[in-house]
């Protein structure tokens, strides 16, 4: 087993090119997917925290109609479950490994409590895997993104909800037409660098099995017994990746700031 890196062990690990292609498929599959389903978990979520849902806003007032002083009853009067709910769900998933949290969602759902059917995509891309790796990562990117977005909604302005609102627009249209667009726009470095870590972070996945570019890896070390080249080729895979991705959003980041420029 060689321990040393030789130039002639990239040529004998050449004929494994296909599977480092196939890993470099399902390492953007994972990713493309990822991001997608944590944006609208993250939409979900930054809107439960942003809620001013108060069930039991009844407690904090007497019997008068006045505003409780203080007291046991005008604290519960102040709890807002929805939030609650988010702000749990995000620094529990923001405070535990995410290897954890892939081994919980494959093992411990996917695995015990839903059968997933068995089949491959595109011929190479075992399904009862993969899906359960873009639910584990999705979820993980969601609680992350949720902080980005919230904090780019709260960025905007309040005076323009107040305009919105003078002109009869409902909420939902003040924040589909007037805040997110803006929001976005002012997040969309953070989005960019989150998609960036995915893609790195998704190489986790192939202690389920996934066979992204790492299981490739750890494929192509056993059948040639060489350890260090392989791992070279998949770090100038995920440079190629992650390096042009963040040079493209950078790009369009100066052409959505053009307008901000006087």
């Amino acid at each position: 087993m060689e321990h040393f890196i030789q130039a002639e062990n990239f040529g004998k690990i050449a004929p494994f090119r296909t599977l480092f292609l196939q890993g470099t498929a399902v390492t953007v599959l994972l990713s493309v997917f990822t991001v997608a389903i944590g944006f609208v978990l993250a939409l979900l979520l930054s809107a439960m925290r942003l809620s001013k849902c108060y069930p039991l806003a009844f407690l904090g007032t007497d019997r008068e109609g006045k505003l409780r002083d203080g007291g046991v009853l005008l604290a519960i009067s102040k709890f807002n479950p929805l939030s609650f709910l988010a702000t749990a769900y995000v620094e529990i998933l923001r405070s535990t490994p995410v290897i954890v949290q892939i081994a919980i969602i494959y093992y411990g759902v996917f695995s015990a409590l839903v059968t997933l059917p068995k089949f491959t995509i595109f011929g190479f891309i075992k399904f009862e895997r993969f899906f359960p790796g873009v639910v584990a990562l999705g979820m993980n990117s969601g609680a992350y993104l949720c902080e980005i977005i919230r904090s780019g909604i709260q960025s905007i302005d309040g005076g323009q909800t107040e305009a919105a609102r003078s002109l009869g627009m409902t909420q939902f249209q003040n924040m589909r037409f007037i805040i997110l667009p803006q929001a976005i726009k002012n997040i969309l470095p953070a989005i960019a660098n989150e998609f960036v870590v995915i893609i790195k972070e998704s190489a986790i996945t192939y202690t389920i099995g996934v066979q992204d570019i790492m299981s490739m890896v750890n494929a192509v070390r056993s059948a040639s017994f060489i350890i260090i080249e392989p791992l070279l080729v998949a770090t100038a895979i995920y440079f190629c990746l992650c390096f042009p991705t963040s040079k493209v959003i950078a790009y369009f980041e100066r052409r959505m700031s053009r307008g901000d420029r006087r």
